[in-house]
């Protein structure tokens, strides 16, 4: 038999027996999150089911309000509640408004770990993949299914595997990697296919950085990004847990679908350009162009390590007269944690504004929209025409660095000078 990916790995394991690409197959889940745009559909189709107010092991399921939270409208306050109502009754998991962004907050919380299997009722469940888990999105049915069995049907991805080599430049970061990628392969390049990610530039980045990676394997059209486990890896997974790992590595005579082979050594900061994600440039080919608003956040973008490296490039310095930056950290820990380091009061010292630990203006609910024709540079995942919940008005996609740099300048601005 021909060697494994990481993918075939941890299927294998959760089916119990050895499985390969284009294998259908039944297998037993981890773990199953849905978000308050998404649950409330599935809490539906839970009663529809038969299993109103169950699930298969409340320890193994979360709901987490942090797309619309707090509650902008009436409407979406009884969905709230309906999810509140659901996890009483069920004992399901509930992280109400303020814990943060549902992508931080699983890993973090410990509920994930390498070598598992878990899905979510959002697209950007891909993010755990950094820890070696197989994590996917699913749609709101799907997710009420795994609830309901602890098991769920899929259709084993292939796997592309990319080696990033050489050096990142300085002022060059893990965001850039992936628009850069995104680039390359386009927004349907890797459709239902597993992104295995590699090399000496993966093994250099912090596990925040990797999760930066993989929560945008889904903008390539992947079914999952996926990371091997190293030393970073085990380390930070058992100071977050006490579950015992299982990683998944993958074989030396694995079959991949295709092999890609980047060197950053002469990477420049990447922007992705309005409406795709995929629409993506070198920085200097947009340096000068005005903004209205910055955003520092979301679950690409939201953590510590983010902040830290915004607060080096903002810090005694003010925002351009005029401009607005919204910070959302990913969770209640970062927030406190951004707190103590000082960067919260270096960005509200320049100017900037704070909200909730959450989503924030990435989802367009109610945090931060923009006003007809404004240009924002955002540390999102996403750029398409309404996005943040005004389709006249165009984001721009960057590293936080970038992001910084920019609401500093008023306009697009490289970071490289600041990391001199």
């Amino acid at each position: 038999m021909p060697g494994q990916t990481i993918a075939e790995k941890i299927f294998s394991r959760h089916v119990g027996y050895e499985v390969f690409a284009d294998e259908i197959v039944i297998a037993d889940v981890d773990f199953v999150m849905g978000q308050d745009g998404t649950s409330p559909l599935a809490i539906k189709a839970l009663a529809a089911m038969g299993y109103e107010n169950k699930v298969f092991d409340p320890d193994k399921v979360a709901l987490v309000i942090d797309h619309s939270s707090p509650s902008p409208l009436e409407g979406v306050s009884a969905l709230h509640q309906q999810m509140r109502e659901f996890s009483a009754e069920s004992g399901a998991r509930l992280y109400d408004v303020g814990c943060g962004v549902c992508h931080q907050l699983l890993p973090e919380r410990g509920h994930v770990v390498p070598g598992d299997l878990v899905v979510g009722c959002d697209s950007h469940t891909c993010t755990y993949g950094a820890i070696n888990v197989f994590s996917t999105g699913v749609g709101s049915t799907d997710g009420a299914a795994a609830m309901a069995t602890g098991k769920l049907w899929f259709k084993v991805p292939r796997t592309i595997k990319v080696v990033f080599s050489g050096k990142l430049p300085a002022g060059v970061f893990a965001k850039d990697l992936i628009l850069y990628l995104a680039g390359q392969l386009g927004a349907d390049g890797a459709t239902y296919e597993a992104l295995e990610f590699s090399g000496p530039v993966i093994d250099a980045l912090s596990i925040e950085a990797r999760m930066t990676i993989c929560n945008m394997a889904i903008e390539l059209g992947a079914k999952a990004g996926l990371m091997a486990t190293d030393d970073k890896t085990l380390a930070w997974v058992a100071a977050h847990g006490p579950r015992e790992p299982h990683p998944a590595a993958p074989d030396a005579d694995a079959q991949y679908s295709r092999v890609v082979e980047i060197d950053v050594s002469d990477l420049a900061p990447q922007i992705a350009r309005p409406h795709a994600v995929d629409n993506v440039v070198a920085l200097p080919d947009l340096a000068a162009t005005p903004i209205a608003e910055g955003v520092l956040g979301t679950c690409t973008n939201g953590r510590l390590e983010d902040f830290a490296v915004a607060a080096q490039v903002i810090a005694g310095r003010k925002l351009a007269p005029g401009l607005r930056l919204i910070v959302a950290p990913a969770s209640k820990d970062i927030y406190l944690d951004a707190m103590a380091a000082g960067y919260i009061q270096t960005f509200v010292e320049a100017g900037a504004c704070v909200v909730t630990p959450g989503c924030g203006p990435c989802v367009g609910t109610h945090n931060g929209v923009p006003s007809d024709g404004e240009n924002v540079i955002s540390s999102a995942n996403r750029n398409f025409k309404g996005r943040m919940g005004n389709s006249s008005a165009f984001i721009y996609l960057g590293s936080p660095a970038t992001v910084a740099a920019s609401v500093l300048a008023g306009h697009i601005a490289d970071p490289r000078p600041y990391f001199e």
